[in-house]
């Protein structure tokens, strides 16, 4: 593959290496989670959160692509996966692939919709396919409107694994985030993940090296998709419910918040960024609305003062990318 610009190059064997390193910290220290008190809700939801920005940063962060509606993909995936382990009492891992493949599915159809539109009007369009799916699940009688789907049975993993039990539910959530992450990684750094960086830093040249750039990009936004649906499958065993907030326009606001945070275009970036906006949603939660205005004077603040975010700012301090 022809290289287009010295942002798209491959990785060095070193930097690969520290990022492996990086990687086998970042799974230690969340396999003792459980031995240290830390509480392990904040944790699982913290990796459902960074499993989702980690799948809109590829989107965003290596194909160039600003998404306004990827709560679309946690929410329909989630309210799929609630109603298989319900109502069709399917058992965890069927109910995981059912939310899965919804999200696919979804991100196939909207994928080809908005996929030929750039710039803001393919935003634009996300956000309004998203709106679109919220108003619909506001009123479909499979998800109870905005009572949501609740009690959902957490059962048993391929019939051994007990689900109810927080410390084997929370080694589910983790496994699960940490073989996504290396998909995504793998994605990144393989010859796919080339050409999305080429699409990225200049279309027009990848076009006229022969790239069908807009499947390119396709392939990308499914791919997205899919682990956003992914992680919002997870998330159902930790809530134990689904509901209207994680389809609504302000997640997609949330995710994306997260991403820039961390840091877009880095590998861990978004986990980093996730754990922070979850953790003042969990420490700060006394100050009510709140909330929100104070999330909002870090953005600014990121913005201004961390244009990188937090990763980046830290890859750029010691000259390595992370």
């Amino acid at each position: 593959m022809t290289a287009l610009t010295d942002d798209t190059l491959p990785m060095t064997p070193r930097a690969m290496r520290d990022e492996m390193i990086m990687f086998g910290i970042m799974a230690v220290l969340l396999a003792v989670v459980p031995f240290t008190g830390i509480y392990p809700f904040f944790v699982m939801q913290g990796l459902c959160f960074a499993l989702v920005a980690c799948a809109f940063n590829l989107l965003i962060g290596y194909g160039g692509l600003l998404s306004f509606g990827h709560a679309m993909f946690l929410g329909t995936a989630g309210y799929c996966a609630a109603h298989a382990l319900k109502v069709w009492n399917l058992p965890p891992e069927l109910g995981i692939v059912v939310g899965t493949a919804a999200a696919c599915v979804l991100g196939i159809i909207t994928g080809y919709v908005s996929i030929r539109r750039q710039g803001i009007y393919f935003s634009m369009i996300t956000l309004a396919l998203s709106q679109l799916l919220y108003f619909i699940y506001l009123q479909a009688p499979f998800t109870h409107g905005e009572d949501g789907i609740q009690g959902i049975p957490q059962g048993r993993l391929f019939g051994i694994f007990d689900l109810s039990r927080p410390t084997t539910l929370y080694y589910m959530v983790l496994i699960g985030f940490l073989a996504a992450f290396l998909l995504i990684y793998r994605t990144i750094n393989s010859p796919f993940g080339e050409v999305l960086k080429s699409i990225r830093e200049n279309e027009q040249r990848a076009i006229s090296l022969g790239y069908k750039t807009d499947h390119y990009k396709w392939l990308a936004f499914v791919l997205s998709g899919t682990l956003a649906g992914f992680a919002g499958a997870l998330k159902v065993f930790v809530a134990q419910n689904a509901s209207l907030t994680d389809v609504h326009w302000s997640m997609s606001g949330e995710i994306v918040l997260m991403t820039l945070v961390g840091g877009l275009g880095t590998v861990f970036g978004p986990v980093v960024g996730a754990f922070v906006i979850v953790a003042m949603q969990q420490y700060l939660a006394s100050f009510g609305q709140w909330v929100t205005v104070i999330q909002g004077v870090i953005f600014v603040a990121c913005v201004l003062l961390f244009r990188r975010g937090i990763v980046g700012e830290v890859a750029h301090f010691f000259k390595r990318s992370l």
